[in-house]
């Protein structure tokens, strides 16, 4: 199990390759490859969770199953926010099991991850049905570092959750997507 305080940007990419280049020569390492993720928040009827800032994340990233309990996220020029996970051996049992206690699906979402380092903190690359997004992971100074050496500039800084990229997403397209999934955002 771990236990953490997660502070973190998200800025947005234009050119994965370009990015993953600029990594290498900055001296970042490939964690984990281009890998398939999807993400499922939990709540329960009246959606106590979402009415104090903590969210239940059910994800399975290629084979591997985490639960993750987020409490209430800080905005500043980062968002931080303490974080509870730990892997889970049986993902489709424990999705019924929560079901059956109660909870209900509020919001899905996948992506493909890879994941960097420079040893110090976690540098991710999110390709998204709404775009391609970076998140740095770590503490503030290293992030302000990072994002200096690749040129992103405070102001592009993004703190907003991918819900919320997602509903600012549907907004301006229009969409009737209901979760923020490949198959859900083409066919729509």
């Amino acid at each position: 199990m771990s236990s953490a305080l997660e502070t973190e940007i998200k800025f947005s990419v234009g050119n994965v390759r370009s990015l993953t280049a600029r990594l290498r020569a900055a001296g970042f390492h490939l964690v984990t490859s281009r890998t398939h993720e999807m993400n499922t928040l939990y709540d329960l009827p009246g959606q106590p969770l979402r009415s104090r800032g903590a969210l239940l994340r059910l994800r399975k990233y290629g084979e591997r199953w985490i639960i993750t309990f987020k409490g209430r996220a800080r905005f500043g020029r980062y968002k931080s926010r303490p974080e509870i996970e730990t892997t889970v051996e049986d993902g489709k049992s424990l999705m019924a099991i929560l079901e059956s206690a109660g909870f209900n699906t509020t919001f899905r979402y996948e992506k493909f991850r890879s994941e960097w380092t420079d040893g110090r903190g976690h540098l991710l690359i999110d390709e998204t049905p709404i775009g391609n997004f970076c998140e740095l992971e770590g503490p503030g100074d290293w992030i302000d570092a990072i994002a200096a050496r690749l040129e992103i500039t405070r102001a592009e800084y993004i703190t907003d959750s991918y819900a919320t990229l997602f509903l600012m997403w549907k907004r301006r397209t229009h969409s009737k997507a209901k979760y923020m999934c490949f198959a859900e955002v083409r066919n729509i």
